[in-house]
């Protein structure tokens, strides 16, 4: 009778893992199927699959990209995404490792302050943000970077932190008695530990940070469009929209971040469960 039990558990289990997977994926497959439709049929026949009446072949791809600058805007995205996760992982580690091996005040002091950034909502600050900004020139993809990093910087320490706890400081010890210094023992012995950590950090920031449109929007506008910015391009006057081509790009848009995604999916669960280890 348990045994019995337990295996109907397991079947419900399943059938509502299933149900909540084709939930969250039924979106991207209706933009997927919708991207090679005629613009008019989209609207009227969101649900349905493409036919011999409705297929618009790549149409919509070369209509999109010829009207959004595409190419452009994807080259921005990809250098405002991999510096900012590249000074995000590099940075907060070697923070994360100070708080957690100094111990003192100011230290504490410090990461308080950081998981308090977590809990800041991003519109109380956008506005006064976007005025320093300008004031100290960081309105251009390179200051945007720097921005990332304030922003980014709470949750990355954090996880950091927890998985950090878990270092036997012997090893550290050992690697100081063996001649190495700070900075040595950090990038030689401390992150490549930090390894599951480091890619699930980089994994949340950088789909963060690609499907980011406010803060672009804000900080650098229209000279240098990220892809969610010059999607937006695509609605004309008056509440006008070119859904094939807007389909089209966000395929476009999605499948760079899925790919990213699913080539380190393995490492999220392990580096959140190292973050959450307490010391």
């Amino acid at each position: 009778m348990t045994e019995k039990s337990e295996k109907i558990k397991d079947i419900i289990r399943i059938c509502i893992l299933t149900a909540a997977a084709l939930l969250f994926v039924a979106p991207v497959l209706i933009v997927l199927m919708n991207s090679f439709k005629e613009k008019l049929f989209i609207t009227s026949e969101p649900f349905k699959l493409p036919s011999a009446d409705t297929f618009a072949g790549l149409r919509n791809f070369t209509e999109g990209l010829r009207k959004t600058g595409f190419i452009s805007a994807f080259g921005w995205s990809l250098f405002i995404t991999v510096g900012s996760v590249a000074v995000i992982v590099l940075f907060c580690s070697m923070t994360a490792w100070y708080i957690t091996r100094v111990k003192s005040r100011f230290t504490s002091f410090l990461y308080y302050a950081f998981v308090f950034s977590m809990i800041v909502p991003f519109q109380m600050v956008m506005f006064t943000m976007t005025k320093t900004a300008n004031a100290l020139s960081l309105d251009n993809p390179l200051g945007i970077i720097l921005i990332y990093l304030g922003f980014g910087s709470g949750l990355s320490v954090f996880m950091f932190c927890g998985f950090i706890k878990s270092i036997p400081l012997e090893i550290e010890e050992a690697a100081m008695i063996d001649g190495c210094g700070p900075v040595r023992t950090f990038f030689s012995v401390v992150f490549p530990i930090l390894k599951p950590t480091a890619i699930t950090v980089a994994i949340l920031n950088a789909m963060w940070i690609w499907n980011d449109y406010l803060l672009p929007y804000l900080v650098i506008g229209s000279d240098y469009k990220t892809v969610p910015i010059a999607i937006q391009y695509l609605r004309g006057g008056y509440g006008s929209v070119d859904m094939g081509a807007m389909m089209a790009m966000l395929v476009l848009a999605i499948i760079p971040i899925v790919v990213f995604y699913l080539s380190c999916q393995k490492y999220i669960i392990k580096g959140v469960a190292a973050g959450a280890v307490k010391g």
